[in-house]
């Protein structure tokens, strides 16, 4: 046996540490059953006596007669002789072209490549026979698996070979469709749910040995070149040139497939359900792989983050769905994938180096010593000289689709209009202006009087933002009107309606559309890290790489078409609800990146259409708007003490979203909950029956959860300098009061005492056994919302110095007593379990209340007591029977006693039950007026001008 290389005769006992002693050339890589020999394509099989490389000279015998085995005389060709001038079955051009050929490969290339020829061989005809070399296999791959994370120089080298990245193609292309055979039972391919669960997990079982196997090879190869795509621009070139990036597309879609589906079922026993979970891991591991994969693939390459999200956004369908009440945008999905393509297409320009590689690797196609030749172009090449444009110009007749798409110069006409109709519709100035306080009371009225009435969101009834209408000058990109007829917005009665909620993709089973939106249903927070950045990559300005000729931030774009397309939207909602399931803190790795992602929509003025388009009907906020605000809140938070708002364009963006999240909160969520407490209310004085109750437990919570973030996301704004005074400039003082009051009348305190005290019958006082929470919904406590309530009016109504000291706001403070919220705010002081608390946090907002405003002062001065005013009725009572002259006298006081106490239950406002505590309200109103006087002796004059001063504010 001779190296191929220099064809120096090799040992005839050979191991793997074998070198050629001439070319230093090392040899084992595999091990060949037939030789029972290492080998490589680096040696050839030929018996020791025919060595095509040793010149015979009497293969040449001036006839040019070959000659074979048989004879030396034989002619042409007799035996293994080839033709003329040839021997031993090589021609003499094969001869001088191996002699001429010299392998450059380094020991790692050659090894791996080696590898993978053998693994081509087993997934291309799968069975036993190649047992002992796939030992051999494993081993390599694992050492180049090793030496591919530790080692940079062999990274870039494996990286650089064409040869491996088309051997990886051509496995994966083989593998995939075993795979999906071994472990998915295809049913009716028009289902949407198209594999059938209890036949799949059988052929699973049935499979279980081939599959884990072949799973383990295929994860250590995508590691493998995960690895080399670091070096980016010449690997992600060549990798995208063979379309290794669409068979690693294709195996996401099968481990998806395979892992959405439970196979978990009754019937199956212990030992195959632990063979299921591990072969269901496998392929989650796989899946984690082929999303590190395609964030290597991507990082860095505008062209191939386009293709990825060309290829993530679009699905079969090229349309989007209406949203609920929102008016259709009217996006032609087929012209934006068209758009797209054509972008993608006019930037083909590959990386320098990787050019050269490829047309390299083509020219030794022709040799027979590569894998086969290159995929061809999907699509046309540009022609040359064509170059684009740096001007955007649209010619709408224009009907070279292509032609007026390079001329646009920009990704996407369709998609730049979309965005103008569907961004902040106060992008360009304030059109649209906050709801008044008198239509936000209306609105409530509305809704209370059908609180007890199965509950919905006002379906029919526009909101204030809906009912503005601002569009751009569309230009030629104008919208056909015969296309909004084929979009209805609602059922044409109650009942389409309430069928349209039951069919909310929220609650649905079923697969949502896109690529990659069933993912987050399937893996934790860590293995999902890879997609949440890939997402961060192809859509957050400071990573991408600036303007292009054009003028175009692709960033930008990239952030407008996951908005604008059902994809999308569906993979948003489905990465928002995954932070509530998993529980995320603010300082988790998944929370900061989903941050910055929001953050990217805001800097694009589409959160407002984002959280509309994340909107369930029956919910007064959907769990994805809810953790929608929590990063919002959080966005808002880094906001406090930095000088970001020195920018004015800044501030606007900033206040335009406050705007509009308080206008959704004064038209949709202050309203709803107001209705719920007040149907609470309505079972609390039994005026209604508690099985009238509209909404479940679940409902409530919900509810509650979304009234907790909003009011958190209002003390974030209360506490900016900045943003405090639209709060105040707004009114909020009303929401505020108008809950405290509906929860003063709808829910019950939780007293200190309601622990009983042990007893002979209960001698550890446990509490007695309670009704299930789910049947009793009326009774919601609704527990922490004063608390945040109180210290937003705290934070509005506070002084404004660093010390907090001194006369509180004068606009706050007249607020407060305009909307009768002295009241409320004492039967905060009163002992409430649900609201932890809540009596030192009422103290705080009285007192600034009280310092500094004379009104508020006057009030509680005249304030009598409730217990002191009804002994002082019964006492003018009696004292008119016995005489005139006492009854006048007594009479006097009885109508003080009447104003006080019409004044401490009557500015508790509209026919609300006697509080709860009423001792403790009075021992407060006592305190108060103490206070006042002490106030008065201790200050004397000083007290006198700090009320002027007041005043004059």
């Amino acid at each position: 046996m001779y190296c191929i290389e220099c064809g120096h005769l090799l040992p005839s006992h050979r191991t793997p540490s074998t070198i050629c002693s001439k070319c230093k050339t090392p040899l084992a890589t595999w091990w060949d059953e037939s030789s029972q020999t290492y080998r490589t394509n680096r040696e050839s099989i030929l018996p020791d006596t025919m060595n095509p490389y040793a010149t015979h000279s009497h293969l040449h015998n001036g006839s040019g007669s070959g000659s074979g085995l048989g004879s030396p005389q034989t002619g042409i060709g007799g035996g293994l002789g080839v033709g003329v001038g040839g021997g031993y079955g090589v021609s003499i051009g094969e001869i001088e072209r191996m002699r001429s050929r010299r392998n450059e490969q380094t020991e790692e290339e050659r090894n791996f490549n080696g590898a993978l020829v053998t693994l081509e061989l087993h997934f291309e005809r799968p069975g036993n026979y190649l047992m002992k070399a796939m030992v051999e296999v494993k081993k390599m791959v694992a050492r180049t698996l090793d030496l591919s994370l530790n080692k940079a120089e062999v990274r870039e080298t494996l990286a650089k070979n064409v040869d491996i990245w088309m051997h990886l193609q051509k496995i994966f292309n083989t593998a995939i469709p075993s795979l999906e055979k071994w472990s998915l039972k295809a049913i009716d391919p028009t289902e949407r749910n198209g594999h059938d669960v209890s036949e799949s997990a059988e052929l699973i079982l049935k499979n279980y040995d081939a599959l884990r196997e072949d799973l383990h090879y295929l994860n250590n190869l995508l590691v493998i070149s995960r690895n080399m795509l670091a070096i980016k621009d010449t690997a992600q070139e060549i990798c995208a040139a063979v379309r290794f990036d669409r068979a690693v597309q294709k195996l996401v879609v099968l481990c998806v497939n395979v892992t959405s589906k439970g196979y978990d079922g009754e019937t199956v026993d212990d030992q195959r359900r632990q063979k299921l979970n591990e072969i269901t891991e496998l392929y989650k591991k796989l899946l984690v792989t082929c999303l590190q994969h395609t964030h290597n693939w991507t990082m860095g390459n505008d062209r191939f983050k386009m293709s990825f999200w060309f290829e993530m956004l679009f699905d079969e369908e090229l349309r989007n769905d209406a949203i609920h009440e929102l008016p259709p945008d009217d996006l032609n999905v087929e012209k934006v994938h068209q758009e797209v393509r054509n972008w993608i297409r006019r930037h083909n320009k590959k990386d320098a180096q990787a050019a050269k590689l490829l047309e390299k690797y083509s020219a030794d196609v022709k040799t027979g010593y590569t894998p086969g030749p290159l995929p061809e172009p999907e699509d046309e090449e540009v022609p040359a000289g064509t170059e684009e444009s740096t001007s955007p110009i649209w010619k709408p007749d224009l009907e070279d689709k292509y032609e007026q798409d390079r001329l646009y110069a920009r990704v996407s006409h369709e998609i730049d209009i979309w965005w103008k109709q569907v961004r902040d519709r106060n992008f360009d100035g304030w059109v649209v202006q906050m709801e008044t306080v008198e239509s936000a009371k209306e609105r409530a009225a509305a809704c209370k009087e059908n609180a007890m009435h199965r509950y919905m969101p006002r379906g029919q009834e526009a909101d204030h933002y809906e009912e503005e209408q601002y569009e751009h000058p569309h230009g030629n990109g104008s919208l056909h009107g015969d296309e909004h007829d084929d979009r209805s917005l609602h059922g044409e009665d109650g009942e389409d309606e309430e069928d349209e909620e039951d069919d909310d993709d929220s609650y649905a089973e079923g697969p949502l559309r896109g690529l990659l939106t069933e993912i987050p249903n399937i893996l934790d927070t860590k293995q999902i890290e890879a997609l949440h950045m890939t997402v961060k990559a192809c859509i957050v300005d400071s990573m991408g790489s600036g303007l292009t000729p054009a003028g175009e931030n692709l960033q930008k774009t990239r952030c407008k078409m996951f908005l604008a397309l059902d994809c999308g939207k569906n993979l948003l909602r489905e990465l928002l609800v995954f932070i509530a399931v998993w529980e995320q803190t603010d300082q988790q790795f998944i929370f900061q990146i989903t941050a910055q992602i929001i953050e990217s929509f805001h800097h694009n003025a589409l959160l407002p259409y984002a959280w509309n388009s994340l909107r369930i009907l029956k919910d007064i906020v959907s769990p994805a708007q809810t953790v929608l605000l929590r990063l919002i809140n959080y966005m808002f938070r880094a906001r406090k003490d930095s000088p970001i708002y020195d920018d004015v364009k800044d501030y606007n963006r900033d206040a335009k979203l406050i705007h509009f999240l308080y206008g959704y909160f004064r038209t949709r969520v202050v309203p709803d909950c107001l209705a719920l407490i007040y149907a609470q209310a309505q079972i609390r004085q039994q005026k209604k029956h508690h099985s009238d109750f509209p909404v479940d437990l679940w409902d409530m919570e919900r509810a509650k959860d979304g009234l907790s973030q909003y009011l958190d996301f209002l003390s974030v704004i209360a506490e900016i300098p900045e943003m405090r005074n639209l709060l105040i400039e707004w009114d909020t003082v009303y929401e505020l009061i108008a809950l405290l009051k509906a929860l003063e009348a709808g829910v019950a305190r939780k007293a200190l005492d309601e622990r009983p005290l042990p007893t002979a019958q209960n001698p550890h006082g446990n509490i007695p056994p309670q009704p299930p929470l789910h049947d009793t919904p009326h009774k919601f406590p609704w527990s922490g919302i004063k608390i945040q309530i109180l210290i937003i009016l705290t934070s509005l109504i506070a002084p404004t110095n660093a010390r907090r000291n001194g006369p509180g706001n004068p606009t706050v403070q007249s607020q407060l007593l305009s909307h009768e919220g002295i009241m409320p705010l004492l039967n905060c002081c009163v002992y409430d379990g649900y609201n932890e608390y809540l009596k030192e946090r009422a103290t705080l907002a009285i007192k600034f209340l009280m310092e500094g405003c004379k009104e508020a002062q006057d009030f509680v001065k005249e304030l009598v007591p409730v217990k002191q005013a009804q002994v002082q009725a019964q006492a003018a009572a009696r004292a008119q029977a016995e005489a005139r002259a006492h009854a006048a006298a007594g009479g006097g006081r009885q109508g003080q006693g009447q104003v006080g106490s019409e004044r401490a239950i009557g500015r508790g406002g509209e026919g609300l039950p006697e509080p709860s505590g009423v001792g403790e309200i009075d021992a407060k109103v006592v305190e108060l007026r103490n206070h006042l006087e002490s106030v008065k002796v201790g200050k004397g004059e000083s007290s006198g001008a700090s009320e002027r001063t007041g005043g004059e504010k």
